[in-house]
């Protein structure tokens, strides 16, 4: 939900046990790529790396999933990239960033607990990142204006590629970031 881009679907019932082996395999064993455009406050404290954090329900907001013990939750992990930083508070840290995440697994709102967790929340995260509302007001009113129009959490769903579960042809799509994206990211240059 409010996460844009790429969707798989399956047609036949064998096409959807196909793909239900794959998404559970997580690209261990067959081909899956799966990689997102995230833009988020702040930036990671290196260009490249690794989140491997167990993700289980949160013990106080049921609706919201949180990093926990291991033996509490299930395997997650995230590999990023930071593709642009974006402005520059008073100490010279980014204001902002666009981050790619790559999944080597699947779990409910991955990305957006595992950047939070490092302290880079999804810009238009409601739901992790409320604790950055603060942020929008000391960015310059366009970008201000970017952020509050995109109404949702800046995440968009880039690649998707694996073997077609029944002809087992290569097959890979790719998704352009969406207006509001494009917009917010021309805005986020300016500040």
């Amino acid at each position: 939900k409010d996460t844009t881009g790429l969707l798989v679907v399956a047609k036949t019932d064998a096409a959807h046990q196909g793909l239900a082996a794959l998404f559970a395999d997580h690209g261990r064993t067959m081909p899956f790529e799966r990689e997102y455009i995230a833009y988020v406050w702040g930036a990671p404290d290196r260009h490249r790396g690794v989140i491997d954090a167990p993700l289980g329900r949160h013990p106080a907001h049921r609706e919201k999933q949180a990093v926990v013990r291991s033996e509490k939750g299930r395997e997650a992990v995230t590999h990023f990239t930071v593709e642009e930083a974006f402005g520059a508070d008073h100490n010279g840290r980014p204001l902002a960033a666009r981050v790619r995440c790559a999944l080597e697994t699947g779990r409910t709102h991955q990305i957006r607990v595992h950047l939070a967790h490092i302290g880079c929340p999804l810009l238009g995260d409601e739901l992790y990142g409320a604790g950055f509302r603060t942020k929008v007001a000391k960015l310059p009113e366009k970008t201000r204006a970017a952020v509050g129009a995109l109404r949702r959490q800046a995440l968009h769903a880039a690649v998707l590629a694996f073997e077609h579960p029944v002809t087992g042809k290569p097959m890979r799509f790719e998704s352009p970031p969406p207006k509001d994206m494009a917009t917010l990211e021309k805005a986020l240059r300016r500040s």
